[in-house]
């Protein structure tokens, strides 16, 4: 994927170099006119420039005169999912981000990416994965290679795949490995910021040390865990069910093979031959509300069951997303080898 600033060229560009620019962005051939502080100004094509010509201006001429002054873009922490589908659906592939001054921080392209939600990413790699030593000895679990990459870098992968970028990771153990490994992920045009537990705070004490979202939807998981989740449909059923809180939940089947009896003070009073129940069982996957960040306590040790039997004992609505794709918790020597075999057939 191009680096967001191999798009954008400032006023007073020539005609000539600006061709120049779109001969070598190919297919995507679109920039975003500047001044010098990354304002947005504007949008060129080959169409403009085309048009141009016909009408009479000279390659030596500068691109202000020919630019679309009212280019579509997306406004970074205010914008919803519908105006991105519109964008995707009605063929704009490639869209600037600004700040709320009109800077440009970011360009997306929909021939990449399959969507850009407005949500933070919060990611659980602060374990010891000590039930897969000796391999986490000297190397944290999430940079545990599954196939040609680290488990951690398939999460941000996929996550980055919808559009979400801005991560934070939660480290601990051996976290300078991870930090050293992700950087900054501006060359990636992510921005990655880590949060250091001192202590063990659980399975999302953490969040509680992070103050700025860019967005109102926090999205929790954890670091070990490969899936071919649709985060945007995922979202939407979070957005449609007005829910404060979300758990993506894997479906398990139970078949019993005799007939399981119904009974009441010793009486049977129905019997079932051979039923099959289904449970759902807790993903590690969550989306939330950045509210209900202040439910959790700081500088404390919290799971994330503590913070849904919190929400749903105080009336929050708290639901379950059922998820009958890929998922895998790396957890184990069997999961690990498992991984690597499914690695080489997923989509993820």
């Amino acid at each position: 994927m191009r680096h967001y600033k191999e798009h954008l060229i400032v006023t007073g560009t020539s005609i000539r170099d600006a061709l120049s620019i779109l001969d070598k962005l190919a297919q995507d051939a679109i920039c975003f006119v500047v001044n010098d502080e990354l304002k947005l100004l504007g949008s060129l094509t080959d169409g403009d420039i085309r048009r141009g010509l016909i009408a009479g201006i000279e390659l030596d001429d500068t691109v202000d005169s020919i630019i679309q002054k009212e280019p579509k873009f997306l406004r970074k922490g205010d914008y919803d999912l519908n105006k991105v589908i519109e964008y995707r659906d009605n063929n704009y592939k490639v869209v600037p981000i600004v700040t709320k001054k009109g800077k440009i921080i970011n360009v997306i392209n929909f021939r990449h990416l399959k969507s850009y939600l407005p949500i933070d990413v919060v990611i659980m790699a602060g374990g010891k994965g000590t039930r897969l030593r000796p391999l986490t000895e000297k190397t944290p679990k999430p940079l545990l290679k599954v196939g040609e990459k680290p488990i951690l870098e398939h999460n941000i992968t996929r996550l980055a795949l919808f559009g979400m970028d801005d991560f934070w990771i939660s480290v601990n153990y051996l976290g300078e490995q991870i930090e050293e490994y992700f950087g900054d992920g501006t060359g990636n045009n992510l921005k990655i910021n880590y949060v250091w537990e001192d202590e063990p705070l659980g399975t999302i004490g953490a969040v509680s040390k992070i103050k700025s979202f860019e967005h109102d939807t926090v999205l929790i998981t954890n670091s070990d865990i490969l899936t071919n989740l649709d985060y945007e449909d995922f979202y939407l059923r979070f957005l449609d069910e007005k829910a404060d809180f979300a758990v993506m939940t894997i479906p398990y089947k139970v078949d019993v093979p005799y007939a399981v009896l119904e009974t009441n003070n010793g009486h049977v009073v129905s019997f079932r031959e051979k039923p099959s129940y289904t449970y759902y069982s807790n993903g590690g996957i969550y989306l939330m509300k950045r509210e209900l960040v202040k439910h959790i306590p700081t500088n404390s040790h919290f799971n994330t069951t503590d913070l849904m039997e919190e929400l749903i004992a105080k009336g929050k609505k708290v639901i379950s997303y059922p998820f009958s794709g890929y998922w895998l918790d790396v957890g184990k020597h069997e999961d690990f080898n498992k991984a690597q075999i499914d690695i080489k057939k997923l989509d993820i």
